[in-house]
């Protein structure tokens, strides 16, 4: 049976190179970073490298990289710390989110009794950019929290405009950008936004492992405590050679990504031209079949299928040996419609399957042929 694994924007493949590199780590630099001794520098050093390198192609501080578990660890550090720490009291978010973003702001409704503001949406999922403006102009400490791009349905948001707006009206900007980084080139110095997250694992390195950017002087304290790593806000022996995976992964991204970019986006073109020739009542969700106003990674396609039938159509892709998802990754324990695709498709197209198909590099037309055959076969 053929293996297709459409599932890229949940997790990657690990690259090669990124694996070498950490089983290099683990065999021969197993000192704990803390120690004082020639093992203990070993690890710092490559810690610190590791940090300098994510820096640069961010065009930011080393300092201002603080390495974390993973983009949900890094979300809730800079949320509660907010909050907590910085005397936010009201949250500007959307109700597309990932729930990394939207548990925690309900957690922190509960704890601190904050207000929460959910800006309007376009019925293309599209961020109302004029509301936001809106809502800002308040007398409370603000930080506003949106993603730089919707892992469900691929939009993307103007990261420099909704910063230069939080900048207007002296609001906080954090963006979950674990869809963006190692996909896009990103100035943080040209985007005024004062915190971003990340996952190695969104751009073929390890699980385990990702970071924060925290403007320098931002004031923010940990959540996890301790000792005194990653500058005092995240406690914990680091993990090493997840680190150096992060470095490695980040690298032959930027290293490779004009022609990669090049290669997935004909990939996906070629998915939505079939999408459109040989299903030709599907439509794609969000702006994702829009190659212009989505990310490339991605489409999201609500298909013309009967309810009844639909219930079974993610187990029938697996029994053909396609991986898939009908949204986040974190969500498929639950029988639950999508949380982003219930705020913006009606009742009718609720009853509809959509899938979620996200493309990587090791990807190939050959994978979309047999996909479009196997759903073609199931319309029937």
């Amino acid at each position: 049976m053929q293996q297709v694994y459409f599932d890229n924007a949940a997790t990657t493949q690990i690259r090669e190179e990124v694996i070498s590199a950490m089983t290099e780590v683990m065999r021969t630099n197993y000192g704990n970073a803390s120690s004082s001794h020639s093992f203990g520098r070993s690890s710092k050093a490559l810690i610190e490298k590791s940090r300098k390198t994510v820096a640069g192609y961010l065009n930011v501080s080393a300092s201002e990289i603080i390495f974390t578990s993973g983009g949900t660890e890094a979300d809730n550090l800079i949320l509660c710390s907010a909050v907590r720490d910085l005397k936010v009291t009201h949250v500007i978010t959307s109700k597309i989110e990932h729930h990394a973003v939207l548990h925690t702001i309900d957690q922190l409704v509960k704890d601190y009794k904050i207000a929460v503001s959910y800006v309007d949406l376009k019925p293309n999922g599209k961020i109302d950019y004029l509301h936001l403006e809106t809502l800002l102009k308040n007398e409370n400490k603000t930080l506003v929290s949106l993603m730089h791009i919707n892992n469900e349905i691929g939009n993307v948001l103007d990261l420099k405009r909704v910063a230069s707006l939080c900048k207007a009206n002296n609001a906080l900007f954090h963006s979950d950008t674990v869809q963006s980084v190692g996909h896009f080139k990103m100035d943080l110095q040209d985007i005024p936004v004062d915190f971003i997250t990340a996952a190695a694992h969104k751009f073929h390195g390890p699980k385990g492992v990702g970071f924060a950017f925290i403007r320098k002087n931002s004031a923010l304290k940990p959540l996890i405590y301790g000792g005194e790593q990653e500058r005092g806000l995240r406690a914990g022996t680091e993990s090493v050679h997840n680190i150096v995976g992060l470095e490695t992964a980040l690298k032959s991204a930027h290293d490779y990504m004009a022609t990669e970019v090049a290669y997935i986006k004909d990939l996906k073109q070629y998915f939505i031209n079939k999408v459109e020739s040989e299903l030709p009542n599907a439509t794609f969700n969000g702006k994702s079949g829009n190659m212009e106003k989505s990310t490339y990674t991605l489409v999201n396609v609500c298909l013309p299928i009967p309810p009844k039938k639909a219930a079974m159509l993610l187990f029938q892709l697996d029994l053909k040996g396609i991986a898939c998802s009908k949204g986040s990754a974190c969500q498929s324990g639950s029988n639950q419609n999508s949380h982003v695709l219930t705020e913006i498709l009606n009742a009718d197209d609720l009853q509809k399957p959509s899938i979620r198909f996200s493309f990587s590099i090791y990807n190939t037309k050959e994978e979309v042929d047999y996909v479009m055959t196997v759903l073609k076969e199931f319309s029937n």
